[in-house]
This record gives C-alpha cells, structure tokens and sequence, in this order.
C-alpha cells in the first residue's frame, strides 16, 4: 500500500520550548522523528511546520518541508492545510506522525496505516496497548480507549474505563484481573477526505470536557479503527527529562 507521513511541528511549546529543533545526537529532533518515519513503508515524508527555522533545519538534512499558517489550533488542523496544500486524492492515507516522537517505530507506523487501507468503512486509524496495572488506569494523563468487537473505537477517555463495577465496589484503586482497558497511543492515520473535511466539524460537548480531539471525529460519526499492540512504544518527549532519556537512547545505539 501507499501512505504519506506528515509531522506537524511548531516551535512554540510551554514546557519545552523549540523542542523540534532540540538536539538529539548531532540532529534535530524534528529530523530524527523523520528518519523514523522515513523507515517506514511510507511513499512520501514531509514536515509541516509554520517556524521557519523548523523548515530549514529539515531541508539541511534532506527532508522534505511545507511551510504551514501559525493559526492552527490542533496538528491536525495543520494536517488539513497541508493536504489542501499538496492536493491529495480523497483516497490518501495520511499518517499523523507527531515531531516529537524520535523513537516511534517504524513497523507501528505501517501497521496503522495499513490498518486503515483495509477499512474502507473507517475514516481513521490510530492504536493501542493494554493497561497493565492500576496506576495507568487511574491516571487522567494516559487516555483509554474502549473498542467494539470488530476494533471500532467506542469512546476514548481520561477516566478509567471502562468500569468493573463489582472489583471497584469498595471504594479500592485497582486493575480487575481480565479487564479490557487500553492505553491509547495517540498515532493517527486518516484518509485525506476527512482532513479536508475536519476544520469545518464543530467542537462537541465530549471533546470540550475531556480535551481529547479525537472525540469530534466519533461526535459527527466518523468511525476510528484501533490496532492493538502488545506493550506501549517508547515515550514522546514533553520535558527536558523526557529529552535526556532519548538523548542517551541514542548515545547507546551510535
């Protein structure tokens, strides 16, 4: 199959800030997601950025960079400008590699991307991994995803669902044995003609109070697909800790 793989980067970030451009081993941040994603399965590799600085940190390396608007409120809303922007066919699979991923593998990208290309019913593909203990189910930070029988998305939420009701009866903080709970990876393949679509859905009430975009797509009934992967991938980075962690990542495998 054929996919494209956008990483929307923008520079402005609170805890982190520049974080595309943070070096990593002799190469910015942006550049070593992209090789990632460059040993995928994808056709096309592009950064989506709107600091020009980003763009010519890309370039430098060989990447391909589109310029973008500074206005975009999600990357996903960046995404859409940047299909708009290379005129692809509805049928495209976009995958939504985030630009602070330098460690995501490039067997998960193929896979979700795949996934998609294989449900034509489904506008979106993203994954998944079990929740293995109770602290990730009880924490708001880790998003968990609820799935149909045919691994349609249900519901994704902060709170720890779904609920085993008798397990948690007493008031207790645990993981029933044989719970269904996934931890959310937050990879998104889409098809092109839900990107050009997505700026004109409206905010729900479900993605305003949980602060998870992904719920405007299933509020205006477009259906997401999981994959479902046996252990979480690497961490992103978010923090200078996080950042150090991948540095010697890397320091170990050069």
């Amino acid at each position: 199959m054929s996919f494209i793989a956008i990483i929307p980067a923008r520079a402005a970030s609170t805890r982190l800030p520049d974080k595309p451009l943070a070096d990593i081993a002799g190469k910015p941040m942006v550049v070593r997601t992209a090789e990632r994603a460059a040993a995928s399965g994808a056709a096309r590799v592009l950064v989506a950025t709107d600091d020009e600085r980003v763009a010519q940190a890309a370039r430098a390396h060989g990447i391909e960079a589109l310029m973008t608007r500074a206005d975009h409120p999600t990357g996903t809303d960046r995404l859409s400008e940047a299909v708009q922007a290379l005129q692809l066919a509805d049928d495209a699979v976009v995958v939504n590699v985030q630009g602070d991923e330098p460690l995501i593998e490039p067997e998960l990208i193929d896979a979700v991307a795949s996934l998609l290309a294989a449900r034509p019913d489904a506008d979106i593909a993203t994954s998944a991994c079990p929740i293995a203990d109770a602290t990730t189910l009880f924490n708001p930070n880790v998003v968990k995803a609820v799935c149909a029988a045919d691994g349609r998305a249900l519901y994704f939420s902060r709170a720890p669902i779904p609920w085993a009701r008798d397990a948690l009866a007493g008031g207790e903080r645990l993981l029933a044995p044989g719970l269904p709970a996934w931890h959310h990876i937050g990879l998104y393949a889409y098809r092109a003609s839900f990107l050009r679509r997505f700026p004109t859905l409206a905010q729900g009430a479900l993605e305003r109070w949980e602060a998870l975009e992904q719920l405007r797509a299933l509020e205006h009934g477009h259906a997401i697909v999981v994959h479902q992967v046996s252990q979480a991938p690497a961490a992103g980075v978010d923090t200078p800790e996080d950042l150090e962690r991948v540095r010697r990542v890397y320091a170990n495998r050069l």
